[in-house]
């Protein structure tokens, strides 16, 4: 075997880039297009103006679950509202639209948690969760009996 030629019988130089060069080109590529893909905002390319609801400083946009009804005797009423910052969405350094959970029981506020595989929890209900509001509330009824709910504390220093 010569000196100036490789196994394979091609010249010296005459090969591809080597391996090194290969691996290395390939980790700079992901970690270009990691970090465009997480540095870049998702935004709807063309945002259809004309059927959005009106969105500005304070607004807020009715959630995707609201309900009011009378269940067992009791008067129930919960909702789901996302308030919107007042930098709009999507502004440089402006904070995520965070939806408020509400539920009253004969007006009187329940505490309740959102989990992270969507479904809801209530302080009477702790240890059960529940897929919507109603039925959250639902169940703190059934919980509760005829008791009430305790009125919201005022917090003093």
């Amino acid at each position: 075997m010569s000196r100036t030629t490789d196994p394979g019988g091609a010249p010296r130089g005459a090969r591809g880039p080597s391996r090194r060069t290969v691996l290395r080109t390939a980790f700079t590529a992901a970690a270009v297009t990691g970090t465009a893909a997480v540095l870049l905002p998702l935004r709807d390319p063309e945002p259809n103006t004309a059927s959005a609801p009106a969105k500005g400083p304070g607004r807020s946009t009715p959630g995707t679950e609201e309900f009011a009804e009378m269940y067992r005797g009791r008067e129930i009423r919960g909702s789901v509202t996302v308030l919107v910052p007042a930098g709009g969405p999507g502004g440089a350094g402006a904070p995520e639209a965070e939806p408020a959970i509400e539920i009253r029981i004969d007006g009187r506020p329940l505490h309740v948690m959102r989990r992270a595989d969507g479904t809801y929890l209530s302080d009477v209900t702790h240890y059960e969760s529940f897929p919507t509001l109603r039925e959250t509330a639902r169940a703190a009824v059934d919980e509760l009996g005829t008791a009430r709910l305790a009125a919201p504390a005022s917090h003093h220093r």
